[in-house]
């Protein structure tokens, strides 16, 4: 047994441990930035302490007895719009970023797999030898078998983003939330981080996030989740146990959906 999994055991599987609270969802989706994987000033695009650090964070949360879906993206490594910007073929420079969405894909499977959690990794691209294609009632398996599912390679398709993709699944698989994890605490009018007068929204309808457009979420996303009542929460995932304390229905970040 490594160093981290007997961490884990002691943090995640003593009887002396006092169990999470009383989840509110029975299954989520969790989308999770390629940034968010990377340390900042670091010149690692994948830095392995944060995603052991993430892994734990989820892992508390799978304890719980909550379904998980994972949908990660690949911005750490590329970032396909910028480089079509840069003259690239767009479905080109798309295809090499669903690649580096199966990168840091299997780099959240070692650590939850460190941690004592199963995991499967699905993938919308062929790549047999690193990861299982995705199929609908597989996925469905795998998260009642208590699996943690991450889903990569985006929808298989360019010109489509991982939001859209965690908008996708979460109403593949009968998901009762999705939850945004970002780097600021919520859905501002304008950015914080440049703007101190910057407004925090508690709750938004997908109308108003469409019609104020919003970038916290691209507008297919929203779209999807509109059309299908699927709520949004977008929160601050670096704040220690944030992840269950939204599962558990405390009211942090912001809300999207349909009603007020």
């Amino acid at each position: 047994m490594s160093l981290l999994q007997s961490a884990a055991s002691e943090s995640l599987a003593s009887p002396a441990s006092p169990l999470p609270p009383s989840p509110k969802y029975r299954r989520i989706v969790l989308k999770i930035s390629g940034e968010a994987l990377r340390e900042p000033g670091s010149a690692d695009t994948v830095s392995p302490h944060i995603v052991q650090q993430i892994a734990q964070e989820i892992g508390l949360v799978r304890r719980s007895g909550v379904q998980i879906a994972l949908v990660v993206g690949g911005g750490n490594i590329w970032r396909g719009l910028a480089a079509s910007h840069r003259g690239m073929n767009r479905a080109t420079a798309d295809y090499m970023g669903m690649l580096a969405t199966v990168i840091n894909g299997m780099a959240l499977m070692s650590a939850l797999e460190e941690l004592g959690f199963s995991t499967r990794v699905q993938t919308a691209l062929h790549i047999n030898h690193v990861a299982e294609p995705f199929i609908l009632r597989r996925a469905l398996r795998h998260l009642e078998n208590g699996h943690i599912v991450i889903f990569v390679a985006g929808t298989g398709n360019p010109f489509f983003s991982t939001d859209t993709t965690a908008a996708l699944r979460a109403n593949e698989i009968g998901a009762e939330i999705i939850l945004k994890a970002t780097k600021v605490d919520g859905i501002y009018s304008s950015d914080p981080l440049k703007n101190p007068n910057a407004k925090k929204f508690e709750h938004l309808t997908f109308l108003q996030a469409l019609e104020s457009r919003l970038q916290v979420m691209d507008s297919t996303a929203f779209s999807l989740c509109m059309d299908n009542s699927m709520p949004v929460v977008v929160f601050n995932m670096s704040e220690p146990k944030n992840i269950m304390r939204v599962v558990c229905g405390e009211r942090i970040g912001t809300l999207v959906s349909n009603t007020k």
